[in-house]
């Protein structure tokens, strides 16, 4: 049982060090996996069915995450560079 936790720990840290040079739509969706898998894993050992709770957890927590990124993506247009709006004032600033 101490090596099967040791192993689980070193797949995490080696799926974990591959995560360095994601773009930013990749680490929010693979941080809304991570924590739903966790949650869902939580929840579910409450059923007695762990692994399920986890895997359903992590594919709605990465779409979370998705849509997540897609909100943010959608809204950095609207701000320039010094995070200012683009409405009517933006000039009168400048």
């Amino acid at each position: 049982m101490h090596k099967i936790k040791l192993g689980m720990l070193l797949a995490a840290g080696l799926g974990l060090s591959a995560c360095g040079d994601l773009n930013p739509t990749q680490q929010r969706t693979a941080t809304g996996a991570l924590g739903g898998g966790a949650i869902g894993g939580i929840l579910g050992s409450f059923s007695g069915n762990t692994g399920l709770g986890a895997l359903l957890g992590a594919g709605v927590g990465a779409g979370g995450g998705y849509l997540y990124d897609q909100s943010q993506q959608s809204r950095q247009p609207y701000y320039d560079n010094r995070g200012r709006g683009r409405g009517r004032d933006r000039d009168r600033y400048r």
